[in-house]
């Protein structure tokens, strides 16, 4: 498959976009703000993919269900950055610099307990994040990436990665609430 994709053969890639196509939606509904904009992402995601497969060397070497989704996702942030008149920082509120200070949230949340919400819920509580604040929860919270390897995909430093996850922490719990009160009183109508 690889050498037909590296040839540009469009029936091997198509066959690849069809595989994948369920987890690329996933992903990028997660880290765009719309599904118009999750589905420029996939498109822009996948054929970031495909070039620079293509443009491999060695892309006879390459394993593409163990490259794909990681690419992909450093390929979506890169779209969401790229999205210049929406990416910006949402306040100039910094992060304490409190050494033991936890970003996990799922780990310990005196909020919320986030392993029960629902998965529309938390879609719609992500998207209404505002970009930078997505990115760093996808990246470091869902995807699993440091805090080092976040700052290094989006280009900030990692002061900024952690400002923007205490923001995305608040700004998320908030949303899901609103999400849920918002259902509670549409179900009471």
């Amino acid at each position: 498959m690889i050498t037909l994709i590296t040839k540009n053969d469009k029936a091997a890639i198509r066959e690849l976009f069809e595989r994948h196509y369920g987890k690329m939606g996933s992903i990028a509904v997660r880290y765009c703000k719309s599904q118009t904009q999750a589905a420029e992402a996939i498109n822009f995601g996948f054929n970031t993919y495909i070039s620079k497969l293509q443009q491999n060397r060695n892309a006879q070497l390459v394993d593409i269900d163990a490259t794909f989704e990681p690419d992909f996702i450093k390929a979506c942030a890169s779209f969401v950055k790229g999205i210049s008149s929406e990416y910006y920082v949402a306040s100039t509120v910094y992060a304490s610099g409190s050494a033991n200070k936890n970003y996990d949230l799922f780990e310990s949340n005196e909020f919320i307990d986030f392993a029960s919400i629902d998965n529309d819920v938390l879609i719609r509580s992500l998207q209404q994040l505002v970009p930078s604040q997505r990115l760093v929860i996808n990246l470091h919270v869902i995807d699993g990436y440091t805090l080092e390897e976040t700052a290094n995909i989006i280009e900030a430093s990692l002061q900024t990665v952690k400002s923007s996850l205490e923001k995305a922490r608040y700004n998320l719990q908030k949303n899901v609430e609103k999400c849920y009160k918002t259902m509670k009183n549409e179900q009471s109508l």
